[in-house]
């Protein structure tokens, strides 16, 4: 079968293989075909080295299909069910996973160790356990959630990681309230779906940050009140907010200049948001007097901060309601063979999200 291959970390083009196995079914195991996948900063991020990720990998993780067959002892999937991948599905028995923090369960991490996929005389791995930027993958059976007939496959795609991480970022983690003030740095398909979320909460002001401006008008389409660039940031804080700055401030680029940008422009006993996946060589530098004194709150959110199943149900019933627009962040569509070109409009800032259709 044919998949995208990332054969050393730092290359920054993928080659488009036809020699590829989907490796390792078995019990507690299900294949599925990929239909439709989107292309995440953090494919990149991985490619690139800033996340860790042993190669050779297929990259992707947000993806969506339908499954060929199911292992032994797999139960509530068929073959022919339609799925959304999940890269980081909960054990439900860990010590995270019984304080209701699911999100922070490891079992789905391991799976990244454990190679996916192989090609004569090599292994190779899949991006977070998964590697969706193929034919077909093999997943744990918790990695296949299944989603109505009614949800095409480009949108499932969508909420199996970016517009989770993005919604969840203002819904679960800052429970931004309304009337509030709200920034946002990094307005990518991540970006874009927090400026959803803060629109939902009833957010009054929404300042869109982003140095592209394509991104900016975009997100004036989605919901934001304001676009700047980075360097209008500060006079749109003082017009705002007197100077004070803003009740809820989200980092959706994960770098730790942009960051400490966020920090600054976060009101005293406000909060920050910590979205964007960064290098773990980049360290955030504050001092101690300021982080007693302004009392502000950080908050990471990793992959939406809640219970991952609830919020793909609560993504799909919002879109169904047309509160939110999803297919509004595919900007571009590309066939697996064009992969590389995604990668480009990417890097660019050219698409909030690519959907490679597979």
């Amino acid at each position: 079968m044919r998949a995208a291959v990332l054969h050393e970390i730092g290359q920054d083009k993928l080659e488009i293989l036809d020699d590829v196995e989907a490796a390792g079914f078995g019990p507690g195991k299900v294949r599925i075909r990929v239909r439709a996948t989107g292309l995440c900063h953090s494919d990149l991020s991985a490619m690139n080295g800033v996340l860790p990720q042993p190669a050779p990998f297929v990259p992707g993780h947000e993806g969506a299909g339908e499954i060929i067959e199911v292992g032994e002892g797999v139960t509530g999937l068929k073959a022919g069910d339609r799925v959304v991948v999940c890269w980081l599905p909960a054990c439900g028995a860990c010590p995270a996973c019984r304080r209701g923090q699911s999100e922070l369960c490891l079992a789905g991490f391991m799976n990244a160790g454990t190679p996916n996929y192989k090609r004569p005389g090599q292994d190779v791995f899949g991006f977070a356990g998964t590697g969706t930027f193929a034919e077909e993958v093999v997943v744990d059976a918790g990695c296949a959630v299944p989603i109505p007939d009614d949800v095409p496959f480009d949108i499932a795609a969508l909420i199996g990681c970016g517009v989770t991480t993005g919604l969840g970022a203002a819904l679960n983690t800052a429970d931004v309230a309304a009337g509030s003030s709200v920034a946002v740095l990094g307005c990518g398909g991540v970006g874009i779906s927090v400026i959803q979320g803060a629109r939902l909460r009833g957010a009054a002001e929404i300042v869109a940050v982003d140095p592209i401006a394509a991104r900016r008008d975009a997100a004036l389409g989605f919901g934001a009140t304001r676009a700047v660039a980075p360097d209008e940031l500060p006079d749109a804080k003082q017009q705002l907010t007197g100077g004070e700055g803003f009740d809820y401030v989200f980092e959706v680029v994960g770098r730790s200049a942009t960051a400490r940008t966020a920090y600054d422009n976060t009101r005293r006993g406000g909060t920050l948001v910590v979205v964007g996946a960064g290098a773990m060589d980049d360290f955030l530098q504050l001092n101690m007097f300021e982080l007693f004194f302004d009392e502000k709150r950080i908050l990471p959110s990793m992959y939406g901060g809640g219970d991952v199943l609830r919020s793909y149900e609560r993504t799909i019933a919002l879109w169904r309601a047309g509160r939110i627009d999803l297919a509004g962040l595919i900007t571009h569509r590309v066939p697996l063979a064009e992969i590389n070109e995604a990668l480009d409009q990417m890097r660019t800032g050219t698409a909030l999200r690519t959907c490679i259709e597979i």
